[in-house]
Parts: structure tokens; C-alpha cells; sequence
């Protein structure tokens, strides 16, 4: 099960968290400061594998990829494969790098509904659920279709609303 994604930037200010397992926010904060101080310490010639349960607790593993200015950070317990997981985050950074054409941290802030669009048709409730990148890409596109139907729809009739420029 996977039981936390997160996203930060390299000066740890998380940009995406979303935990699958309820832990109260304070804990949560602590989480994150704690995986940043572990990620920031590492060499870029290191592993991304981390035996995370000095933070998590027992049986969790953290998978990390360091994209740019950005860390993409996937925590999980000893039911998911390791090298697995590290595709997932593959997966989910290509599928932003498609949705917004080379993705980058204010991608990431100032489409908060979309990233997680995206997180929710990837992983939902911990299970991985699916793991193409064009399948995730045309569930979202069909999501954003239904969105701008939905927003092109008017409560009042147009023969009513006429009467106004009278």
C-alpha cells in the first residue's frame, strides 16, 4: 500500500502531500520536515531507496526522484516492489510533463485540483491504479470535458434572460 506522496522543492517547502493513511497535520508537517532533512542530507550518486522506518514506522520504504528543482517522494510498505514504485513516479511525472508541456514547481501550485486529478486516476486509497501514462492522460482529458460542460451550463434559460436588456 502506498501511504503518502509527496512533492517538495529543494528548499523543502512542500508543494503536494497527500497522505492515505489519517494522521493529524502536525504529524504530517513533522513527516515532511523529517524526509526533507533525510533527502537534502543524500549524495546525487546515492540510491533512492530509503528504509523509512525510522520516520514512517515499521515496514514503510521511501522511493524518492529528484527532478529538478523538485523531489517526488512516494512512501509505501513491503507489499509494493520497490523498482515498481519508482516507475510510478515515472509515470506520474510524465503524465504532469504532458498536461503542462515540461512541468515545473509553479505548475505544480497554481493547478493544485489537476495534480491531484491526476494523483487520484494514478493511486486511490493507497492501490495503485493504474500505471499508463496515456491512460491516465485520457481519463483527465475526459475529466476536463465534463468540467467545462458542466461550467457551460446556465441555470436560466437564454429567453429569459433577455428581458434584462430591455
Amino acid at each position: 500500500m502506498i501511504k503518502a506522496v509527496m512533492v517538495m522543492n529543494t528548499q523543502g517547502k512542500p508543494r503536494l502531500a497527500k497522505f492515505y493513511e489519517y494522521l493529524p497535520v502536525e504529524k504530517q508537517q513533522e513527516l515532511i520536515r523529517r524526509v526533507f532533512a533525510v533527502l537534502c542530507g543524500r549524495a546525487e550518486n546515492v540510491s533512492n531507496f530509503i528504509e523509512a522506518e525510522s520516520i514512517f514506522g515499521p515496514d514503510s520504504r521511501l522511493v524518492y526522484k529528484h527532478f529538478a528543482t523538485l523531489y517526488f517522494v512516494f512512501v509505501f510498505d513491503s507489499s509494493e516492489n520497490e523498482l515498481a514504485v519508482l516507475d510510478l513516479i515515472q509515470v506520474f511525472v510524465e503524465t504532469l510533463d504532458k498536461c503542462f508541456k515540461n512541468v515545473c514547481e509553479l505548475d505544480i501550485v497554481f493547478n493544485y485540483s489537476k495534480i491531484h486529478t491526476i494523483l487520484d486516476e494514478i493511486i486511490f486509497g493507497g492501490q495503485v491504479l493504474e500505471t499508463s501514462s496515456a491512460e491516465v492522460m485520457k481519463a483527465v482529458e475526459e475529466i476536463s470535458k465534463l468540467e467545462a460542460a458542466s461550467n457551460a451550463i446556465t441555470l436560466i434559460p437564454k429567453s429569459a434572460s433577455g428581458w434584462r436588456s430591455r
